[in-house]
């Protein structure tokens, strides 16, 4: 049976715009609860984003689901998400194409998004614990790209991993800080002759950062505890 905050969450992203109904069905297929820690379960399904582990968060259903239908994602696709995060991005893709693959610098993150992947099923995604400026080359071309973590630039050695007419999703901007709260929402499709872009929405992410996070000697990633 589908949960009635489910359903609400539905319409209200239809009354935001949002009009791909196998984006929406995916959507309300997934139990959002799953992806958010113990102490936000209540809020799982309103249109926030919310804290998780490692100092990252689970994104906002909109622009999920803005993400989504943008990717045009069909059902022969293979999907490059860079950033786990909780794996609900990544659970609601898999939904839609043949083969996710998904990146975390995060070990931890990764693992609990696995679980969660093998708790629901989800047997066409595949996991990657590595720095996601990298990419996945040794699986590109990929149909479609999308990155949960905000950059400056798009890399040339991500465009190269999509193929033509492929679709590259990325939040677009500097880190956000009290002087500067610019980035967007970015669509980029490459094309025989090179790219074109448009910017979809302003959206606020979490920085992407290169390399894997250095674990010290209290067990803590980046030497901090979280």
């Amino acid at each position: 049976m589908t949960d009635t905050r489910a359903i609400s969450l539905i319409m209200a992203l239809r009354g935001q715009g949002i009009t791909d109904q196998r984006a929406l069905s995916a959507i309300e297929r997934t139990p959002r609860e799953l992806f958010v820690d113990e102490p936000f379960e209540a809020g799982a399904y309103e249109n926030n984003a919310l804290p998780i582990a490692c100092g990252q968060t689970i994104s906002q259903p909109y622009v999920v689901a803005l993400s989504t239908q943008e990717l045009d994602v069909q059902p022969s696709h293979r999907v490059l998400e860079i950033g786990t995060g909780s794996g609900y991005q990544a659970a609601v893709l898999a939904q839609l194409c043949r083969m996710v693959y998904t990146v975390e610098r995060h070990k931890p993150l990764m693992q609990a998004a696995y679980a969660r992947f093998q708790q629901l099923k989800l047997h066409n995604i595949v996991t990657r614990h590595a720095d996601g400026f990298r990419g996945w080359p040794e699986q590109a071309p990929f149909d479609r790209i999308l990155l949960t973590a905000a950059i400056p630039e798009v890399d040339q050695n991500l465009i190269k991993q999509l193929k033509p007419g492929g679709i590259l999703i990325a939040p677009v901007g500097k880190p956000v800080s009290a002087e500067s709260n610019s980035q967007d929402l970015v669509k980029i499709i490459r094309t025989e002759e090179g790219t074109s872009q448009e910017s979809l929405i302003p959206v606020v992410f979490v920085p992407m950062v290169p390399g894997l996070p250095q674990v010290s000697s209290d067990g803590s990633a980046d030497g901090k505890k979280r």
